[in-house]
């Protein structure tokens, strides 16, 4: 009976072992971290002055925050701003002014920007000096060459109608023919990025001091540029888009600090990029439209408001949208870190 009893109780003990061990088994098949899965989209190739963003996923710091996040090159602003509003993509690096004109056309899909990256957008046009041009003026009546598609060129009749040029002809080029048509005088000057079409010149012979640029903050047109979008379902998720800005944060601190992290992790995610261009590239864009005064002075992410509304009116009119989006529609300080993360010393 002593040992019956016994028995009893080594079989209740077992089914209770036997039921923990099932938790216990079921638990450990959860992830100890669950990472929400982000996907990020470029505007462009992986080249130096996105090369923070590889900063950041390589060293951790969106895991760190709970982020499971791929990174994709684009194909342009207007590209990446559709692929977040599609939800494609939760998360992109997009220019401001193709965000603008989308939610001008999509109310109530808008998209958000709540990171500025390029406090002066890279916006221009440039011209060979042999070619007698010295002022925007100087600009009347000649050939524009540019892609149909190109920031600059889509903004160029805001620039022109502050700088009191009436007329011009546009060439429309393959970015691949741009740089090339300039130097072969087909035609008087084109529109692009200053990081871009600058270097491009110059892999072509030009030096920098036979280049008339014209950035357009220069000339009247104090617009934005690049900057980080989310889309609307996204931006219900402040924990993830708070923890997707801190991290960014720290892999643009650490790229600022030492640009070669930068170069090579772009050159880990393209073996064939020009690790020099790709230098010359990120320190142009660092010292020409991220390390502002204002962001120096206030940190990177923000707008001033006053500034950004008057971007967004001009930007509106330049491209002939029936109404400006309300500003707090296309941009939103709600997720950047505290401002003593944001500030960069150089």
């Amino acid at each position: 009976d002593r040992e019956l009893r016994g028995i009893e109780k080594m079989s209740k003990f077992a089914k209770v072992l036997g039921g923990a061990a099932a938790v216990a088994l079921a638990l450990g098949s959860l992830p100890a971290n669950a990472q929400t899965a982000i996907k990020f989209t470029l505007d462009w190739v992986f080249q130096g002055p996105t090369s923070p963003f590889l900063v950041a996923l390589e060293k951790g710091y969106y895991k760190a925050e709970g982020l499971d996040v791929t990174m994709d090159p684009g194909q342009g602003s207007a590209g990446a701003v559709q692929r977040v509003a599609t939800g494609a993509y939760q998360i992109g690096f997009a220019d401001v002014n193709s965000t603008i004109e989308y939610n001008a056309k999509n109310p109530g899909k808008e998209v958000l920007c709540v990171f500025m990256v390029y406090d002066f957008a890279p916006f221009g046009v440039y011209a060979l000096k042999k070619s007698g041009i010295k002022t925007p003026k100087d600009l009347e009546g000649k050939k524009l060459g540019a892609p149909v598609f190109d920031a600059s060129f889509r903004l160029f009749p805001a620039f022109a109608k502050k700088n009191g040029i009436t007329k011009w002809e546009h060439v429309n080029l393959t970015p691949q023919l741009r740089e090339q048509s300039l130097v072969q005088g087909t035609v008087d000057f084109i529109s692009g990025h200053y990081f871009s079409s600058m270097l491009d010149l110059k892999a072509r012979g030009v030096a920098f001091e036979d280049i008339v640029a014209m950035r357009f903050v220069d000339f009247g047109m104090d617009v934005y540029g690049n900057g980080v979008v989310i889309s609307g379902e996204m931006a219900k998720n402040e924990k993830a888009v708070k923890g997707f800005l801190a991290a960014t944060m720290k892999g643009w601190k650490d790229v600022i600090a030492n640009p070669q992290l930068g170069i090579a992790a772009a050159k880990k995610r393209d073996p064939l990029i020009d690790e020099k261009l790709e230098m010359e590239r990120l320190k142009i864009s660092l010292e020409t439209n991220i390390l502002t005064p204002y962001v120096k002075a206030n940190g990177m992410g923000d707008v001033d408001p006053a500034r950004f509304a008057r971007a967004v009116k001009d930007v509106s009119e330049a491209f002939g949208l029936p109404n400006a989006p309300a500003p707090d529609k296309v941009f939103s300080n709600a997720y950047l870190p505290p401002k003593a993360d944001r500030m960069v010393s150089k």
